[in-house]
Parts: C-alpha cells; sequence; structure tokens
C-alpha cells in the first residue's frame, strides 16, 4: 500500500506546494497518465503490467518538466485487480515533491464518501481529487476535511456535453459559475479548487476573474483542441499563477514507438517552457 503523500516536512497546502514547484521549474504543466491499454506502445504487454511500465517510464521521462501529475483512476479500474496493484505502483513512482491529483470525479454521501476520502489519501496517498459537486456539499465535505489535501470540484467540463447542464442558468446565472461562487465561499480545513475546461476559455476568463487566489486545473488541451498558450492567458491570474494546464495524450502518447518515453519528455518540455511563457504574454 501507498501511505506517504508528496513531501510534506514543510507543513504547505496543496495550493502552496503547486506554486513552489511551478516557481522552481517554470512551468504550469499537470502531465495526466491516462495509458489506455489498447494505445500502449509496441513491445509493452496490453495489461496491468504493460500499463506500469508504460507509466514509470513516462514519469522518468517527464518528471523534470512537471509541475503535477493526474492519474486517471479509469484506465486502471479496467485492468480489475491488477489495475489497482499497477494504479499503487504508479503513483510509489512519482518523485517525493511533485503534487499527484487522483482524477477519479468521486462524490457521494456520507460513510461512503468517507471510504472514498480514506482510499485516495490515507491508502493511495494521493494530494488532491476530482470531485463531483452533483450530490451536493455534504459529499464534497469527506474530501476536504484535510488541510493538506485538496479537491478540484468539477465546474466547466472539457467536454462537448457540458452544456446540457453546465450553462442552465439558475437565478439568471449559469449553474458552472454558481458551482464557481459556491466553491469560493466554502471555508474548509482543506483546499478547493475547480476544474475548468480549457475548451471553454470565455469560462476560464469568466471564473478566472472570481479570484486570483483560485487553483484552476484546466484539461483539454491538445488531443481536444485547446492550447496551451490561449488557455494560460485565459485561467491564469495577474501573476501568471494559479493555472495548471493538464495535458495527457499529446505528451504521454508523442510516440508510439520504441522512442515514446523519450518523445514525451521533449513534448512534456516544450509544453511546461509555453506555460511560462504565457504567463507573461498578459
Amino acid at each position: 500500500m501507498v501511505t506517504d503523500s508528496a513531501d510534506l516536512s514543510k507543513g504547505l497546502n496543496f495550493g502552496d506546494r503547486v506554486r513552489e514547484r511551478a516557481s522552481t521549474i517554470h512551468g504550469w504543466l499537470c502531465v495526466g497518465l491516462d495509458p489506455s491499454m489498447e494505445k500502449l506502445p509496441a513491445g509493452l504487454s496490453p495489461g496491468a503490467a504493460g500499463m506500469t511500465q508504460f507509466c514509470r517510464e513516462i514519469i522518468q521521462a517527464t518528471s523534470g518538466s512537471a509541475t503535477a501529475y493526474k492519474i486517471n483512476f479509469a484506465f486502471f479500474e479496467e485492468a480489475g485487480a491488477g489495475g489497482w496493484r499497477a494504479l499503487e505502483a504508479v503513483r510509489s513512482a512519482i518523485p517525493a515533491g511533485i503534487p499527484v491529483i487522483a482524477d477519479a470525479k468521486r462524490g457521494d454521501i456520507a460513510n461512503t464518501g468517507r471510504a472514498y476520502a480514506r482510499a485516495i489519501f490515507e491508502v493511495l496517498g494521493f494530494d488532491a481529487v476530482t470531485v463531483n459537486p452533483y450530490l451536493g456539499w455534504d459529499a464534497i465535505i469527506p474530501f476536504v476535511s484535510n488541510e493538506t489535501r485538496a479537491v478540484f470540484v468539477l465546474c466547466r467540463t472539457s467536454n462537448p456535453g457540458a452544456r446540457d447542464f453546465q450553462d442552465l442558468e439558475t437565478d439568471g446565472v449559469p449553474l458552472y459559475m454558481r458551482v464557481a461562487r459556491e466553491s469560493m465561499g466554502r471555508q474548509t480545513p482543506g483546499e478547493i479548487g475547480l476544474v475548468v475546461g480549457a475548451t471553454y476559455p470565455g469560462s476560464l476568463r469568466d471564473v478566472r476573474a472570481l479570484s486570483d487566489d483560485l487553483l484552476l486545473l484546466m484539461p483539454g488541451i491538445g488531443a481536444q483542441g485547446a492550447s496551451v498558450l490561449a488557455s494560460i492567458r485565459a485561467g491564469a491570474n495577474r501573476h501568471g499563477q494559479n493555472a495548471l494546464a493538464s495535458v495527457s495524450r499529446e505528451i504521454i502518447f508523442a510516440s508510439v514507438e520504441a522512442d515514446f518515453a523519450e518523445a514525451a519528455g521533449e513534448a512534456a518540455k516544450r509544453l511546461a517552457a509555453e506555460t511560462w511563457r504565457g504567463d507573461r504574454a498578459g
């Protein structure tokens, strides 16, 4: 079992650790680990062992450019029991000091929510988790009871179907903006950030206008069509901070040949540099 999260010796909360890491490596790149079994490079087994080897090599090649990592639980869960062992192994492979987000989209009530939170934070050792606000705030409370951990509330997701519900108006305000404002107004020990898709730059700007301090996770860059520079310009605060550009497939599948790790490292290095230049491009 994994029991240790990123290095907490300095007593910093999640957002402070992200900002410190970004300042150290000059980048706001979140590397997404989505090891789809059918896309694994030739030479790797299509099961859990291949996923583990693939992710370990990607991590080794990209860790110098990653402000954070985001591990997508779905690709491990579909591999069954072996997938859960692979998830533990991949989490353990990420160097201490790099914050790690569980992309699990959890959210449930009472003892179920507490069990999810214990599994993600205490057993698997993640630093933050994506959560779904649809069940209400009592479903999120179990995830924000620890001041060293954080949640990213799904606010404006990157998929086209986001419009089906997230644009619906409540008291004249789009639902996603209501979620953003409610999230900002909550006083909890753990930090609350928001998931806002880079595919909706207007929404990014609207949410960012609410607060400079709010930490945003911005998926949808690369394969879904959003660009790093546009996303950072829309989502970063006035100091060029607090906007994690989340990129998965453009990095981890930059090559599906034997040089996949080297190609991923080069892609991560380039994209991280773009996040830093974008911070200051105004």
